[in-house]
C-alpha cells in the first residue's frame, strides 16, 4: 500500500469495547496515514477484534473487560515493543477523532522538541477546538475537570480529559497506567508532572455524533475521575 512509508517509526493505539460497528472505519481511516495501529480488544463480545483485523490493524485481546486505561497501557506495551517505533498516539475506536489532528500533533511534537502533544477542545483556532463544538454543559464539566486538577493547573493545560495525545517513546517506556477506568486520563497528566516530561497542547476538532455521544462516558463520571485521581495523590506519598 505504500502507507507505512509515511510514518513508519508511528504507532496508533485504539482501546475498543463493543465497537464493531465502526472500529473497520476508523482503522481504515488511520490507514490512509499510518501503516501500524495496534486495536486492543477490551473484552467485546460483538465482533470488534475482527472488524479491526479485516480493517487492518493489529489485535490484541484483553478476555474480559478492565477499562479504557488498562487498554491504553496494554496497547502502548505492545507498540513500544516493536523495532523501530519511536512515536506513538491514543485514538478513540468511535470515530470522534480525526486523523488530520494527529498528523499535526506529530508535526509539533517533532517541530518544538516535546515529550507529548494533547489535544485541546479549546484551543483559540476558528474551526478546529473551537468551544462552540462542544456541548455546552459537557464544556463546564471538562474545565471544571481540568481546573481542579492540580497536574493540568500546574502544565497550564485546558483539556486534561482529552483522549488524543501523541508521544515519544521516553513517555512510551515510562507510562505505567494503574487506573483502568476512565480516570486513567488525569494519571496521564499527573505522570507528565511527576516526571517533567514537556508537553504542549494541540488545537482538535471532536465530531460529536449520536454515536460518539451515546458511548461517550456519563458527566456523572467527572466524579469518579477526581475522587480516584485525589486517592491516587494520597496514595503515592
Amino acid at each position: 500500500m505504500g502507507i507505512d512509508a509515511h510514518y513508519p517509526d508511528v504507532w496508533i493505539v485504539v482501546p475498543a469495547y463493543h465497537e464493531a460497528t465502526v472500529i473497520g472505519d476508523v482503522v481504515a481511516d488511520l490507514r490512509t496515514e499510518f501503516g501500524n495501529i495496534v486495536v486492543v480488544d477490551d473484552g467485546s463480545r460483538d465482533g470488534t477484534a475482527t472488524a479491526a483485523l479485516r480493517a487492518g490493524a493489529h489485535v490484541v485481546p484483553h478476555p474480559v473487560n478492565l477499562g479504557q486505561g488498562a487498554a491504553i497501557q496494554t496497547g502502548v506495551e505492545y507498540a513500544r515493543a516493536q523495532p523501530g517505533a519511536r512515536v506513538f498516539a491514543t485514538f478513540d475506536a468511535d470515530g470522534q477523532h480525526r486523523v488530520a489532528d494527529v498528523v499535526a500533533m506529530i508535526d509539533r511534537l517533532r517541530r518544538d522538541d516535546l515529550n507529548i502533544v494533547v489535544g485541546t477542545r479549546f484551543g483559540h483556532v476558528s474551526g478546529a477546538g473551537s468551544p462552540a463544538r462542544v456541548p455546552a454543559l459537557k464544556r463546564i464539566v471538562l474545565k471544571a475537570a481540568a481546573w481542579l486538577s492540580p497536574s493540568s493547573r500546574k502544565l497550564g493545560l485546558t483539556d486534561a480529559h482529552n483522549g488524543l495525545r501523541v508521544f515519544d517513546k521516553r513517555v512510551a517506556d515510562g507510562l505505567n497506567l494503574t487506573m483502568n477506568g476512565m480516570s486513567h486520563a488525569g494519571e496521564f497528566i499527573a505522570l507528565v508532572a511527576e516526571n517533567h516530561w514537556r508537553i504542549g497542547e494541540e488545537p482538535v476538532e471532536i465530531l460529536y455524533t449520536d454515536y460518539s455521544l451515546a458511548k461517550g462516558q456519563p458527566l456523572l463520571n467527572g466524579v469518579n475521575i477526581l475522587f480516584d485521581g485525589l486517592l491516587r495523590g494520597r496514595l503515592s506519598r
